[in-house]
């Protein structure tokens, strides 16, 4: 029987609130700070990659950014997420699409995932990832993955941990790293994950 990772996520969203799941972060300050690091154009077109409800679309709204999609798996995250907006929620591109089935239109000069890679278990669906950043970003790229120190599952599904170098090797093709931080996030359960961040950008001589 094949897994349901649509049904899983849509149970998730419409059953718990935002202190009830470990991945929520009040303030995504590792991000933003990557992101304040590319000194990008305010219409730099910026990718979200199962951004959920995470309040990363927020902070960029408010730091003036006004080309900004926002992509998850599930339609009911992605509802909270513009309830939360209000008006503002007009501003940003919502996509509704399980990653691995996403055929972008348009080049992102930034693709930013913290929730979406560490699940995908196969090489196959590796692969599939790799290819469509590949052909779809000009620019940088923000990986955040659970680390060797991080856990083994999340939400009920396993995971794959990443080390920097494993992290740096699977993107090398196309991007070279700029950084890497691994960092504690604190649950709102208060229970402690350790992730790691890695930024990359686009090489030019592939």
């Amino acid at each position: 029987m094949n897994f349901d990772r649509k049904k899983h996520w849509e149970t998730v969203y419409n059953t718990k609130s935002p202190n009830e799941v470990s991945w929520t972060q009040e303030i995504p300050q590792t991000s933003l700070d990557f992101i304040q690091s590319f000194a990008l154009d305010k219409n730099a077109s910026i990718i979200d990659i199962g951004g959920g409800d995470s309040k990363l679309v927020d902070y960029l709204l408010d730091k003036g950014f006004k080309n900004i999609t926002v992509l998850d798996i599930s339609e009911k995250a992605l509802e909270k997420a513009k309830i939360r907006l209000g008006e503002n929620a007009k501003n940003v591109t919502w996509i509704v699409s399980d990653i691995l089935d996403f055929e972008p239109t348009k080049i992102y000069n930034l693709w930013h995932d913290r929730a979406a890679f560490h699940f995908l278990k196969t090489e196959d669906e590796i692969a599939k990832y790799k290819a469509i950043v590949e052909k779809s970003v000009d620019g940088f790229l923000i990986m955040v993955t659970f680390s060797e120190n991080g856990p083994l599952k999340c939400s009920g599904l396993e995971i794959s941990q990443y080390s920097e170098e494993k992290l740096t090797s699977t993107f090398k093709n196309y991007f070279e790293k700029i950084d890497s931080v691994l960092e504690d996030h604190e649950t709102p359960f208060g229970t402690t994950q350790n992730f790691l961040f890695c930024s990359f950008k686009i090489r030019k001589n592939f």
